[in-house]
């Protein structure tokens, strides 16, 4: 994201809002990355002797994971069992405006440090629970990672193919989308603290329901048609077409024909404008209906060219296409290197 601030001396729209940290992993992390990017003072208190686990987690010896997630913060060490431990806690809560802590259910509560109590202490105090489940219901008590919520979520067994097993996401993807709700309840807190309507609030922050949320519709449609929509791929049970295709020098690339005036420019590319007079392509619902033929149809012209005439022929057309990156592609990609994205 580019930004340009007027003043040069400017410190991030969050200066002057102090958080303290408690928790662990990722999600907590998140949320308190994005507040610290934004200019807020976030003191990571973290568990000794070894500290956050994201420390262990390593390339090739280095902790890229805590660099990434616990940058832009000041880093405390603590022993959260030692005598003392919740004084110096409580201390830290009455000089903030934000705490965030990620501990199971109830162990706030039971290191005498329950939010009413806290916040009587601090009326500005705003307290972020991060959990697997959240506070309350038969599965507050779980300790929870995002491996599980991403399974129970539905977000696995709509993800892979429908002969195959589900699939769940190769990165912190629920800790990541809790993690970024978790910063924007935070900051509409802080606002409403500001206006003197809701001071001293508890952000109750579980795993599971951000990652329910990124289904959008699917609850609403099982409800209306009772079906359960099967795993495509990297195909749509919506759109077609939409895939990625395998280009003649082994690379691939992914359109998207989500609207009809796009998916009807990709047909007239591939040499099938006859297909878009079709009634049994004539809409988005008939050619998702035949989804399978049509990607066979795109899939082997795209099989004919190279990922450049490919790419080429799709922006000459005005075709929404994209190149399939690894991380090495990306890092040398022009638009990503302009932008300044990783620095």
């Amino acid at each position: 994201m580019e930004r340009k601030f007027f003043n040069s001396d400017f410190k991030g729209m969050l200066n002057g809002v102090r958080v303290v940290d408690l928790s662990r992993v990722v999600a907590g992390n998140m949320v308190t990355l994005q507040l610290a990017d934004h200019g807020a003072d976030v003191i990571k208190v973290e568990p000794m002797p070894n500290g956050d686990p994201l420390r262990a987690w390593r390339d090739n010896g280095y902790s890229t994971y805590w660099k990434v997630y616990c940058r832009n913060k000041r880093s405390l060490g603590l022993n959260f069992r030692a005598e003392g431990a919740p004084d110096l806690i409580r201390d830290l809560a009455m000089q903030a405006d934000v705490m965030v802590e990620g501990f199971r259910p109830g162990t706030l509560e039971k290191m005498g440090l329950a939010p009413d109590t806290l916040i009587a202490a601090n009326p500005k105090l705003i307290i972020v629970r991060v959990s697997g489940f959240g506070q309350s219901g038969p599965y507050s008590p779980r300790p929870g990672f995002g491996t599980l919520v991403e399974a129970m979520s539905g977000f696995a067994s709509r993800n892979g193919f429908a002969d195959r097993e589900p699939v769940l996401p190769p990165l912190a993807m629920a800790d990541m989308i809790a993690g970024l709700y978790g910063a924007f309840a935070t900051v509409t807190a802080l606002r409403a603290g500001e206006r003197g309507e809701a001071p001293g609030q508890v952000i109750d922050l579980p795993l599971l329901e951000p990652m329910i949320s990124i289904l959008g519709p699917e609850a609403a449609g099982y409800t209306i048609t009772g079906q359960i929509k099967e795993r495509v791929g990297s195909g749509s049970n919506t759109a077609s077409p939409r895939n990625v295709y395998k280009t003649s020098d082994g690379k691939w690339v992914a359109l998207s024909g989500s609207v009809q005036a796009m998916a009807e420019r990709v047909l007239r590319l591939v040499g099938r404008d006859d297909m878009n007079h079709d009634p049994r392509y004539k809409d988005n619902a008939s050619r998702v209906k035949h989804r399978e033929e049509i990607d066979r149809i795109v899939g082997a012209w795209v099989g004919k060219q190279t990922r450049d005439e490919a790419l080429k022929a799709f922006t000459d057309a005005s075709v929404t296409a994209a190149p399939v990156y690894d991380i090495s592609d990306l890092i040398e990609d022009e638009h990503v290197v302009g932008r300044g994205i990783f620095e």
